[in-house]
């Protein structure tokens, strides 16, 4: 029987959160200095419902470590 990998292409909402202490920003002026950008010292967490798929793809899948010359089918 033929296999086939599904992979989506998904956009979707997500909450980023950290818990620091308070000598790891400075509150009193606003500085969240190295967390003012989410990274992976995060938890997210995916808004139910935010989500939606931009691209589908499917391909006959061998479990052989990539191969590139598979034939590949999107739906966009």
């Amino acid at each position: 029987m033929k296999k086939y990998k599904i992979t989506h292409k998904i956009t979707a909402d997500f909450i980023a959160e950290i818990i620091v202490n308070e000598d790891q920003i400075d509150a009193s002026i606003n500085d969240l200095k190295e967390y003012k950008k989410p990274n992976s010292k995060f938890e997210y967490t995916m808004l139910k419902g935010t989500e939606s798929v931009t691209q589908t793809n499917y391909e006959l899948y061998d479990e052989k470590p990539d191969n590139s010359s598979k034939e590949r089918n999107s739906n966009k």
